[in-house]
């Protein structure tokens, strides 16, 4: 185990295009005016122990059900890929019941630590040192605290129309990680 700054913001923006906590602010937006109080600290929290807990015990998990990491790396990339395709064109292809509360459940799942978060990890585990993916862990969970907190300003500093085109700019960056997911641990499953 080693810290490698490529392999931590590499790890970083893949998480940050995963969990598109921008892409969520209008979500976050509703859940505020229909609680009136967003607990940030404790989405926070809960949704960086659920990733750092499945980053360790995922693969665990996934052998004892019989899955090797690069099968699950290679489902991950589909995913991946289809949340690209969701951001990039605007479409829904999973739909999910809009929670009611603005508790934990919501917000730190599945909303910041999501199937696509949780597929990303394992995947990520495949190609990266733990540490380097902890640290960008930690930094995506800080900047998600930062924008659960200040939301209301930040929609209203980008704009509806700010937050499509980050949207889809971290779409194809997405669909280019998907691709490169698919195609390293592909090889790996005909060896």
């Amino acid at each position: 185990m080693k810290f490698d700054i490529r392999e931590i913001g590499s790890a970083t923006m893949i998480l940050f295009a995963v969990i598109d906590i921008i892409g969520s602010i209008p979500i976050i937006i509703d859940l505020r005016k229909k609680a009136g109080h967003i607990q940030s600290e404790k989405a926070t929290i809960v949704a960086g122990i659920l990733m750092v807990l499945f980053l360790f015990v995922g693969a665990e998990i996934l052998k004892l059900i019989g899955i090797d990491v690069n099968s699950f790396a290679v489902a991950g990339a589909f995913i991946l890929f289809f949340l690209a395709l969701e951001m990039i064109l605007g479409i829904t292809l999973y739909k999910d019941e809009t929670p009611e509360t603005s508790a934990i459940v919501p917000l730190a799942f599945p909303l910041i630590a999501g199937a696509g978060t949780m597929t990303t990890l394992l995947s990520l585990r495949a190609e990266y040192d733990a540490i380097n993916i902890i640290v960008a862990i930690i930094i995506n969970i800080v900047f998600v605290y930062i924008v659960l907190k200040s939301s209301n300003k930040i929609e209203h500093f980008l704009g509806k129309q700010g937050i499509n085109v980050i949207r889809k700019i971290f779409g194809v960056i997405l669909l280019a990680i998907a691709v490169k997911l698919f195609a390293a641990n592909i090889q790996n499953l005909f060896k």
